[in-house]
């Protein structure tokens, strides 16, 4: 794999003909194509007072443009993209936390980000397509005057800032995450190796573009090995078939609410599944359950790999190797780019078979949260990164993840991990999808409780279900109320919601 540390240097792998970006009813654009369009944005925004390490906060929706406007203002800035469908107080909020030096919108569409940035005085530049130069081409024009030339010009260095995200803030504020060069260009390699991207690769993107699983292992992995990134303008589960028959991708990556999703519609299309071409499929940003990795592996005929990322960590950390090493349902498997360990509370490494905080250290983590001490003084224990994120790795160097620690249920002392309880009952034949959760109890502080979506045409009673729970898991560790919804709320990146969810509920 050949070394790069800067984004402008990861695209020179590209052959110049090559399709690097495709998009719906639109001509590919190429690597000479891509390359060329990075330059000349580059210069645009320096000419408009945008330089290195200037903050562009990016309001667009999903595909080409999206991945292409990230890529390009990457190389010479410093990309925010935020929600396309957030409501006006939640962009005043990112605005303001970001200090952001412009805002890029897409010309023609409406969003509440630009009364937003007017009334907060955060200048605005509108992406303007250009689609007879490829999927994703577009210039840049301001609205109002330019702010005048950028004081740091040129392409970006390996320790600026490519590319700053927040955290989710499920339980606190949400916390910048600032992702240099060099760590989004390590992801990338990270990625390419774990599962031997070449130029013959074509990656059918239906991840958010606002994220970091889509904006590191669908993009910028597969420009870094010199192949081709599809964007689709989102996830549709009536329009995927039809995007593997078109586009015929050799993989995709998701999130383990999509798969499901697309195996509800499998059945309904033999022919698209028959014809495709998939190399392998990818699943991050959640646990996945077993069955829902041999169901997907058994209809489409590749290997599911699992992997394991997080923001600080400019996405993977852990993935399950390609065949013929071992893929093992329920772990998330081998340290895939930087090293992972685990912890317990006072900071020893422990070995294996050991429960404890799983640590990691290496090119592709995070240096710090921004402005942000404290957080910084608990994430952090003798140069390892906590990722808040409870497991054990086996003698293998296989890591099984044993819950979110702040996700943990507590019942009256015992530690419960919600994980465990989902996977037992996804076990049952007619449940589709479950999320174990904790609910407030006057004596215990908190009981267990699940939800539940059932498999079309399936029905089962809440009785049933904790009979077949209690076969298999401890008395105290049984779903005191088992919820049966026809929609799990999710988060805006398609993961389901775990915390909050029983006051979402009323419960």
């Amino acid at each position: 794999m050949r070394e790069f540390q800067t984004v402008v240097s990861l695209l020179d792998g590209g052959r110049d003909a090559d399709t690097a970006v495709g998009g719906l009813d639109q001509k590919g654009l190429s690597y000479a194509g891509l390359r060329s369009l990075t330059g000349r944005t580059i210069d645009r925004l320096n000419q408009l007072g945008i330089g290195r390490n200037d903050r562009v906060a990016i309001v667009l929706g999903n595909g080409p443009h999206m991945a292409t406007a990230f890529v390009t203002i990457a190389a010479g800035a410093t990309t925010a993209p935020l929600n396309p469908v957030y409501r006006a107080e939640e962009f005043e909020f990112y605005l303001n936390d970001l200090q952001a030096k412009t805002l890029l919108v897409e010309r023609g569409v409406d969003s509440p980000a630009r009364a937003v940035a007017q009334k907060l005085g955060v200048p605005i530049v509108e992406l303007c397509p250009d689609p007879a130069a490829g999927a994703g081409a577009f210039t840049i024009e301001p609205l109002g005057t330019p702010g005048g030339r950028a004081t740091s010009t040129g392409a970006a260095e390996a320790n600026d800032i490519a590319l700053i995200l927040h955290t989710s803030g499920t339980t606190s504020r949400p916390k910048m995450v600032p992702l240099s060069q060099k760590n989004i260009t390590a992801s990338a390699r990270h990625i390419v190796g774990t599962i031997q991207l070449s130029p013959d690769d074509l990656c059918l993107n239906i991840m958010p573009l606002f994220h970091i699983h889509g904006l590191m292992a669908a993009v910028l992995s597969t420009l870094a090995a010199g192949a081709e990134v599809w964007c689709s303008p989102g996830f549709n589960p009536l329009k995927f078939f039809g995007w593997l028959d078109d586009v015929r991708p050799s993989w995709y990556t998701a999130v383990p609410t999509m798969h499901q999703t697309i195996l509800t519609r499998a059945e309904r299309n033999p022919d698209a599944i028959e014809r495709s071409r998939l190399r392998l499929i990818r699943s991050s940003s959640a646990s996945l359950p077993s069955t829902v990795m041999g169901q997907l592996e058994e209809t489409f005929r590749a290997p599911v790999i699992e992997s394991y990322g997080m923001t600080e960590a400019s996405h993977q950390m852990a993935s399950n190797p390609l065949p013929p090493r071992a893929r093992k349902p329920g772990s998330v498997g081998v340290a895939a780019g930087p090293e992972v360990a685990v912890m317990d509370e006072q900071g020893t490494l422990l070995p294996a078979g050991s429960t404890g905080e799983i640590v990691i250290r290496g090119p592709n983590v995070t240096l710090g949260y921004v402005a942000n001490p404290d957080a910084n003084a608990k994430a952090f224990t003798n140069g390892w990164f906590r990722t808040g994120d409870q497991g054990v790795l086996d003698e293998e160097g296989y890591l099984r993840l044993t819950g979110r620690l702040k996700e943990l249920i507590n019942r009256g002392g015992e530690k419960i991990s919600p994980l465990e309880v989902d996977e037992v009952l996804m076990d049952h034949p007619a449940v589709q999808q479950v999320v174990t959760f904790a609910v407030p109890h006057d004596a215990l502080g908190e009981d267990v409780a699940a939800a539940v979506v059932l498999r079309e045409g399936q029905t089962v009673t809440e009785r049933a279900l904790k009979d077949f729970a209690a076969a298999r898991l401890a008395d105290f560790k049984l779903p005191r109320k088992i919820v049966f919804l026809n929609e799990i709320p999710k988060g805006a990146t398609g993961k389901l919601q775990r915390i909050g969810l029983a006051s979402k509920l009323g419960l």
